[in-house]
């Protein structure tokens, strides 16, 4: 079958060449010259790891091609798949989607032969039904049906989860639709994937509804990780004690500095807008967008306390571990780190980082930041080391080496990657989330203190 991918970013690329993978013939097109002509260099637009192999592969056997003419990609394509950006728009926080409008246009004045039109990028509740009005004002001569095949891919993950899905889940309001939606999906068949058809709009509103309750697990074990600190718990253990629950299960239960990424802050925002829309508020969700935001200048006020307080952290430096929002990706939308740099600055603070695969979208986000070649020397000469981001070549950090060459021996471990008892045996004072006070050590001048994990 040709597939047809209208947008070559994240979505489309990783879609895109799994289809090929499995031996469709894909077309992935993109009106961004400049992004086409690198794909076309085997130059990838994104981190995401295996994606390069992936793509080579298949534009080496002819599944893969790429091109900026719409007209000729869609030519013979009996899935057209939309998979444009949806940011959230400026002034209401809806989401923009000019750019999906756009492509509907396009494909309703080039259509030339029977086809399903997808939306895989993730649109508000309705937008399929505009899609087909767009579609069917230009009186196309051709059968067309309009699809919903919302992604649930994780960054730095994308590949495995496209190839192994927990579910697809597939919106048509007719069978010509689902048929071809089968013929798609027909080699995932052989692995059981799960695929539920529903209604186009079920399936619209279903991607928001899991990417929110998502968001609310994270915001939630945050919030218990706070309340770990004051009683004297341990959120890992909090954690484990209700993950093993078959009810709640233990993913999205880790700690940390907040949510961030692509996805989840836009998401959870344009839900809110289309239920204020429908008069139906999800006010959970409400509470979830305003505590995650709050939270990230609140790790950077954490930091700011380790330094012994607003008016001893001026004039000091922070080196700071990992921008990206998460690790495996190169992604820095609305990652923490921004929002901690920002808090440390306002302090008076200098920040200098360093992230494997993110500086580079980092710098224009974080102008003041000081990016460095590798950890060790971001670290040399802090006076505390923050870890942000939890990248696996941050977790066997020579303790010996940063006490060698950092100013002060602060280490505060925003992702709970290090053993508490470890990182002190080495000489360090250890700040970490959710892990209260509950141990007393001797400090330094030979005082009892009671000593925050």
């Amino acid at each position: 079958m040709k597939i047809a991918m209208v947008g070559s970013g994240y979505v489309g690329l990783v879609s895109g060449a799994c289809f090929a993978d499995f031996g469709h013939e894909v077309v992935c097109i993109d009106k961004d010259e400049t992004k086409i002509q690198r794909l076309l260099h085997g130059m990838m637009p994104i981190y995401e790891p295996g994606l390069a192999e992936l793509v080579e592969s298949n534009v080496a056997s002819k599944r893969l091609s790429f091109t900026t003419d719409l007209a000729e990609g869609i030519a013979g394509a009996q899935a057209i798949f939309i998979a444009v950006g949806t940011p959230s728009r400026r002034g209401d926080g809806h989401a923009d989607l000019s750019y999906v409008y756009a492509v509907a246009q396009e494909v309703g004045e080039h259509l030339s032969n029977d086809a399903v039109i997808v939306t895989k990028s993730t649109v508000p509740v309705g937008t399929g039904d505009e899609v087909e009005r767009i579609i069917g004002a230009c009186n196309p001569a051709h059968r067309f049906s309009v699809v919903s095949n919302p992604e649930f891919l994780r960054e730095g993950a994308a590949i495995g989860d496209f190839k192994r899905p927990d579910r697809i889940v597939i919106g048509a309001e007719d069978d010509f639709g689902r048929d071809v939606m089968r013929e798609v999906y027909r080699p995932l068949f052989l692995n059981e994937s799960p695929i539920l058809f529903v209604s186009r709009r079920s399936s619209e509103l279903t991607k928001y509804a899991a990417n929110a309750f998502l968001a609310v697990k994270i915001t939630f074990i945050n919030e218990m990780a706070d309340l770990c600190e004051k009683v004297g718990g341990n959120v890992q253990d909090v954690a484990r004690g209700i993950g093993l629950d078959n009810r709640i299960g233990s993913k999205f239960l880790h700690a940390g500095p907040g949510y961030g990424g692509s996805c989840f802050p836009k998401d959870t925002l344009a839900l809110l807008k289309t239920a204020e829309d429908y008069d139906s508020p999800v006010r959970i969700v409400e509470a979830v967008v305003k505590v995650n935001d709050a939270r990230k200048r609140a790790m950077g006020r954490k930091v700011v306390d380790a330094l012994g307080g607003v008016e001893e952290a001026r004039g000091k430096r922070v080196a700071m571990l990992g921008l990206t929002f998460k690790p495996n990706t190169d992604d820095m939308r609305d990652s923490p780190s921004i929002a901690i740099a920002q808090t440390l600055a306002d302090a008076g603070v200098s920040v200098a980082a360093y992230d494997p695969e993110g500086m580079e979208q980092a710098r224009p986000l974080m102008p003041d930041v000081e990016m460095k070649q590798d950890p060790y020397a971001a670290i040399e000469g802090a006076d505390a080391v923050v870890l942000v981001t939890e990248w696996d070549a941050f977790r066997a950090l020579d303790l010996a080496r940063i006490k060698a060459i950092a100013k002060a021996p602060v280490l505060v471990d925003l992702r709970n990657v290090y053993k508490p008892e470890h990182v002190r045996e080495a000489g360090f004072t250890y700040l970490s989330i959710g892990r209260g006070t509950s141990v007393k050590e001797k400090s330094r001048d030979g005082e009892l203190a009671a000593v925050p994990a």
